[in-house]
């Protein structure tokens, strides 16, 4: 499904403007505690692991957050992992419809004892989606940077 959203530098990114790479897809929100910081660590190794063949790669964080995470946060905190990370948000009903394409889960848990307020357990997976635009791949939390690599690798022949 294509989607349009816009990017932390204030443009519109298309994913259909991305026909000829692989993107890698990823919902999850700045605030999280464990799993978006180790996956985006994780997305990090990805792109060193491709060398120049990186610049054939879309790794992109979309939020589950948009209350929390403006542009400006989502800028910050994705170029604190990797530049070339795109965060990504959007409206609610946009990105409601997104998580709904995807099949992904996000529901806001309030901690009225915690400074965080609340915390947005979601699904965690990352998308695979080929060069012609297709899903190809949903890989579990904590699959290993290297088979993303070589599942890339194989994709880009």
């Amino acid at each position: 499904t294509d989607f349009e959203l816009s990017d932390t530098r204030g443009g519109t990114f298309r994913l259909h403007d991305q026909l000829g790479r692989v993107v890698l897809l990823f919902f999850g929100y700045t605030h999280c505690p464990d799993i978006c910081p180790t996956t985006l660590a994780e997305a990090k190794q990805v792109i060193k692991g491709l060398g120049e063949d990186a610049a054939e790669v879309r790794f992109l964080f979309i939020t589950v957050d948009p209350e929390r995470d403006t542009a400006a946060v989502l800028r910050e905190y994705v170029a604190f992992f990797h530049p070339d990370i795109i965060g990504l948000t959007g409206d609610v009903d946009s990105l409601e419809a997104m998580r709904k394409a995807y099949g992904i889960y996000a529901e806001r848990v309030d901690l009225p004892e915690s400074t965080a307020g609340y915390v947005v357990d979601h699904s965690a997976r990352v998308f695979l989606i080929d060069p012609e635009g297709r899903l190809r791949l949903s890989y579990a939390y904590g699959t290993s940077p290297d088979d993303l690599v070589q599942d890339i690798r194989y994709l880009l022949k």
